[in-house]
């Protein structure tokens, strides 16, 4: 019987390495699987590239992962945001890499990983700093530059609904990078706010097929809303 619904964090976060790629949705706080970072924060893996929309806010959530000083690197669109304070800290000490990706490449790289593509050819950044050191070309009289797919090691997206075979549905921009996340990882773990029946799940919303889930883990808060 297929049931990926786990019953601790620790057995969500087991296998976590030391120097793993870790894709982390949300937009800003919306969608940030904050229950699965304080339990990345619990393993102790050390040594990590966080994959994130931006860099974390205050001192909570990925902002409260960047200050356990065991990130070495942070691929996201936005480092400074509302409350960067975490962020602005270590990249004036020298203690965080920064690699800035516009934030539609950066979801079109993880959906490139998803479908097996290796790289693709975008007209973003072209022209820019960010386009210095890779490949470009040009198409039909305009310039193009060659971005690489963006896989982890590990995904921790957050969810609304799930069944036990790990099939999500996700609330209103509550969604925004969770979905492409999911595919695009070794290994992904949802925090789900609400368990539900298999069979229960309308499969028009099913956005996160279960095939694309390893582990699932209930973080209840809210209620669903009557569409």
């Amino acid at each position: 019987m297929i049931n990926k619904i786990v019953q601790s964090m620790a057995d969500a976060m087991a296998g976590i390495k030391d120097g793993s790629v870790i894709l982390v949705g949300g937009f800003g706080s919306i969608g940030q699987p904050n229950a699965l970072i304080a339990g990345l924060i619990e393993r102790g893996a050390k040594d990590l590239t966080i994959v994130a929309n931006n860099s974390g806010i205050g001192h909570v959530g990925l902002a409260a992962l960047l200050e356990t000083r065991r990130v070495r690197k942070i691929v996201c669109s936005f480092p400074r945001t509302a409350d960067p304070v975490v962020f602005e800290e270590l990249w004036r000490e020298g203690a965080i890499e920064l690699e800035c990706v516009p934030q539609g490449t950066m979801a079109e790289r993880m959906r490139a990983a998803g479908a097996g593509i290796p790289a693709f050819y975008t007209a973003t950044a072209a022209g820019t700093k960010l386009a210095e050191g890779k490949e470009e070309r040009e198409f039909n009289g305009r310039a193009y530059i060659l971005e690489e797919a963006l896989r982890g090691d590990v995904a921790l997206v957050e969810a609304w609904e799930a069944d036990r075979w790990g099939n999500l549905t996700y609330k209103s921009s509550a969604r925004n990078f969770n979905p492409v996340m999911a595919t695009a990882a070794d290994l992904t773990i949802a925090q789900v706010q609400h368990i539900v029946e298999l069979g229960a799940l309308d499969p028009e919303m099913i956005a996160t097929p279960g095939i694309y889930v390893d582990r699932v883990v209930h973080v209840p808060y809210g209620e669903p809303t009557v569409t």
